[in-house]
């Protein structure tokens, strides 16, 4: 996932967050050995597991026919589909 810089622009809201000292000293060192804040590194990473967690909700249950029918379409040859090359030279939502 790609960090959005449009993101960081000024807050609004405040989260507040209480944790044990010694967690706040993980997240410290590893803001400083990415040259973030403590604030920017939180916010990214909260923010990019968010989006795995809105993302990895998707849940398809098929038939053991229907199963077979895509497998055989996933293991065809391609074909050139120009709708698809659009789609997929397109941003995804969660990286405008």
């Amino acid at each position: 996932m790609h960090y959005d810089p449009a993101m960081s622009s000024p807050s609004s809201t405040v989260i507040n967050l209480r944790t044990p000292p010694a967690q706040r000293e993980l997240i410290d060192r590893a803001a400083r050995l990415q040259g973030k804040s403590r604030t920017d590194f939180m916010l990214e990473a909260s923010r990019e597991k968010a989006q795995q967690v809105l993302l990895d909700q998707a849940l398809f249950t098929v038939t053991a026919k229907q199963y077979k029918a895509f497998v055989a379409l996933m293991d065809a040859p391609l074909t050139d589909n120009a709708g698809l090359k659009r789609l997929l030279a397109r941003r995804a939502p969660w990286e405008k």
